[in-house]
């Protein structure tokens, strides 16, 4: 896995954050249409895996500590 820097850590939570939010709005629209649900599943899918690895990262913005 590669180390990344707090501020590529901060830079790349905004990008998913941002994702998320326009996933956010994508299923709103489709929720009107129930022809969409199988696209709406997918982005209800790949939105939780954004929520995930939003998660992860900012995990690793916490420091350790010492025991």
């Amino acid at each position: 896995m590669e180390t990344l820097t707090p501020a590529e850590i901060s830079q790349r939570t905004a990008e998913l954050r941002a994702e998320h939010r326009s996933l956010d709005e994508r299923i709103a629209k489709l929720a009107a249409n129930p022809d969409d649900d199988l696209e709406a599943k997918r982005l209800k899918k790949r939105k939780l895996q954004l929520k995930d690895c939003i998660a992860r990262l900012e995990s690793m913005l916490i420091p350790d500590e010492p025991a």
